[in-house]
């Protein structure tokens, strides 16, 4: 069985960069040959393979030995370079029931960062996240610190050392742990009420406060 063969014109006149691959997509369709410059965006190609077989540019993952192709990286177009014979596998994501706003994308499922975020950091999560392999916990907890949590945390385990030859680690444990409840103790805003009595004027109690006065008065009433 012969395969289907597709050519790309190119509109330049130049075909010393072209090569053939073969494209096979998931399904009963055959594979076809494809003629692609050597050096592409992931991003054209998905759209010259839709374009050639009718299929929705959205739903397509372009698979090529054995990893998928991403179309940008850090807003940067992602380039493939291709070599005669390359074998390129084409998967269509089935759409969603109507009526259903089911989206199947993993790349949802991960932790990312905002539009909003610096290009140093973009850089940075793309080093963790591609190089490092890092899980998305850990890039989720990375990334949700700022940089002043950051710097405290190196202080302390620069002054963690010398705590510890000092002889004063269990002190210095303590510290952090008395100092970590009184930073997250936060400010009350006038007018608050406290959840504790005590600490409110004239003892005052909040709506629904279940203790010894208020059993005993409604034994009293006849409402316990």
């Amino acid at each position: 069985m012969e395969m289907e063969e597709i050519v790309e014109e190119e509109t330049s006149g130049k075909h010393e960069n072209m090569v053939e691959i073969t494209v096979k997509t998931i399904g009963p369709a055959r594979p076809s040959r494809l003629h692609v410059p050597s050096s592409i965006k992931v991003l054209d190609l998905r759209k010259l393979i839709a374009r050639k077989n009718h299929l929705p540019v959205e739903n397509l993952k372009l698979i090529l030995q054995g990893m998928v192709l991403h179309d940008h990286e850090d807003e940067d177009d992602i380039y493939v370079r291709f070599n005669d014979g390359d074998y390129l596998i084409v998967a269509v994501k089935p759409k969603a029931p109507v009526g259903l706003d089911i989206d199947d994308d993993d790349e949802d499922l991960k932790f990312q960062l905002p539009q909003s975020t610096s290009q140093w950091k973009k850089k940075l999560y793309s080093f963790l996240r591609n190089r490092m392999k890092l899980h998305d916990i850990v890039l989720m907890a990375i990334f949700s610190l700022g940089l002043k949590a950051w710097a405290l945390i190196i202080l302390w385990f620069t002054l963690a050392p010398i705590a510890h030859k000092l002889d004063l680690g269990p002190l210095y444990i303590l510290g952090t742990g008395f100092c970590l409840i009184f930073l997250n103790l936060g400010r009350r805003q006038p007018g608050d009420v406290s959840a504790y009595s005590i600490f409110n004027e004239d003892f005052r109690e909040l709506p629904g406060t279940l203790n010894a006065d208020a059993i005993d008065r409604d034994i009293r009433t006849g409402q316990f």
